[in-house]
């Protein structure tokens, strides 16, 4: 497992700049808090992703790893989601074994890539969200914008639904294309 396989990044701009994180605070409305790396990045340098500590400094577990930030892609992921594509991916599962089984290894990834983001934060072991990653992996759907914040992090040919949500947003939405409000960046 390699850092820095995420779009826009490589590994010297995964660690977040004082920048990065007064955008990421303009972006999501509210200061952010345990970011650890910037796993995706806009075209722009701004960030896509973050990826925060498995436990808070507050002492909260937080499982999402790789939280979804840019509102552009998170806009797409919920009029996704709104358009029940979460059960019909879930329903696939049921039914695809091939499916089901890259479903479980993504799973298996995201744990792993939490494990690594949370020995960076020294947040050590988080016993009550071990074997749960994010977005209902690795039996159902639950979540487009985790899905989404994983594929993003890691690149392709990981996680095959958050693959194929990336796709279904890329019309709205595109890791490739900026689409940043001027407002969220450094006015410093």
């Amino acid at each position: 497992m390699r850092p820095g396989t995420g779009f826009g990044v490589d590994e010297t701009a995964l660690e977040p700049t004082a920048q990065d994180l007064r955008v990421l605070t303009r972006m999501l409305g509210r200061p952010v808090r345990d970011v650890v790396e910037i796993p995706a990045r806009c075209v722009c340098g701004n960030p896509l992703v973050a990826a925060t500590a498995p436990r808070l400094s507050g002492g909260s577990p937080f499982p999402t790893v790789f939280y979804l930030a840019h509102p552009g892609a998170t806009q797409a992921a919920s009029r996704l989601e709104a358009a029940g594509v979460m059960a019909q991916m879930t329903e696939r599962l049921g039914r695809d074994e091939r499916l089901a089984a890259a479903y479980r290894a993504a799973h298996e990834d995201y744990l792993a890539r939490r494990a690594r983001i949370g020995r960076l934060a020294g947040a050590g072991e988080v016993p009550e969200i071990e074997g749960i990653s994010a977005g209902g992996m690795p039996v159902r759907v639950k979540c487009l914008h985790a899905l989404l914040g994983h594929t993003l992090a890691v690149g392709t040919g990981i996680n095959p639904l958050g693959d194929e949500t990336l796709e279904a947003v890329e019309p709205s939405w595109s890791p490739h294309r900026c689409a940043c409000d001027p407002a969220w960046r450094d006015q410093d």
